[in-house]
């Protein structure tokens, strides 16, 4: 292909199109993604924006891929290995990889079933769920924990912890209950934190059905799982946090953003602010994509 063909193609990509993302634009025009962030480029720093522009479209589509598989990706923009590499260094861009274990079971500690195979969610409160993942400062690691209503996506209450106990995983429980609610049912990994007797207690002693997810089943708990994978593209890998004020001031930005301002495909591009106040209900087929293989 010529590289006025390919000028002339991108050209033709709309970035704004509400129903067809880049990448889908490009396969019907023929092009790569590369191709369409190809621009006559007069400056380095002009350059780099259009490489960094393409390594997030790349990542976007396949988050796992790594600063080579990237590089390869992106060969039409004639890049070489080192500059993507320096590129995704420069904007705290990686892979999804396997990092700390903050599911580690306790020895005695009760293990409940899972409850959501097959269920259909339909309406808010009906099921929350919760996690914890691992967030890199410059001192070291903290943890952080969200609870998210599942039906709306919603994220009901957060907290962010030095250590790895029970007690911030509590704190966020109880403050979710308190401003929102309680839920029909509370699904959880097998994590010491979530088998411990005071955060099961809090749920027992309310009524809920208690769900965990299934030895060795990272499905079971995918809708937080993509949460985490948004939360740090789209916020914590860009904006590189040093202390912890500053992250918590960034993730309290952010989960605002999140819940009233980002638009979800799942959701019909609605808000989960939207759905969960019920301005808005999703569509019988996105209703459907809802039930928990």
């Amino acid at each position: 292909m010529l590289l006025n063909d390919l000028v002339d193609g991108a050209a033709a990509v709309e970035p704004d199109n509400p129903t067809l993302s880049i990448s889908s634009q490009c396969r019907l025009l023929g092009i790569s993604r590369s191709a369409y962030y190809y621009k006559a480029i007069t400056t380095e720093d002009e350059r780099e924006l259009a490489i960094l522009k393409a390594i997030m479209e790349e990542l976007r589509e396949r988050p796992f891929y790594g600063y080579r598989k990237i590089w390869r990706a992106l060969k039409d923009m004639d890049v070489t290995l080192k500059q993507v590499r320096r590129i995704m260094k420069k904007a705290g861009l990686r892979a999804i990889y396997p990092g700390k274990r903050t599911s580690v079971p306790a020895k005695g500690h009760r293990k409940y079933p899972y409850l959501l195979r097959d269920k259909q969610i339909w309406l808010p409160n009906q099921v929350w769920a919760t996690d914890i993942t691992y967030i890199k400062l410059g001192g070291g690691s903290v943890y952080l924990v969200a609870i998210i209503d599942l039906y709306s996506r919603k994220v009901l209450s957060w907290q962010v912890s030095n250590t790895m106990d029970a007690e911030f995983c509590v704190s966020a429980l109880e403050e979710a209950m308190a401003v929102w609610g309680e839920p029909a049912i509370f699904n959880t990994d097998q994590g010491s934190q979530f088998t411990s007797e005071a955060f099961v207690k809090v749920l027992e002693s309310h009524g809920i059905q208690i769900s965990m997810d299934g030895k060795n089943r990272a499905l079971d708990n995918v809708f937080v799982e993509r949460f985490w994978r948004s939360l740090k593209y789209e916020d914590i890998y860009l904006k590189g946090y040093e202390t912890m004020p500053e992250l918590r001031l960034g993730l309290r930005r952010y989960f605002e953003f999140f819940n009233g301002e980002r638009f979800h495909q799942s959701l019909d591009y609605a808000t989960p602010n939207e759905v969960y106040e019920g301005r808005f209900r999703p569509s019988e087929e996105q209703q459907a994509l809802s039930a928990v293989a």
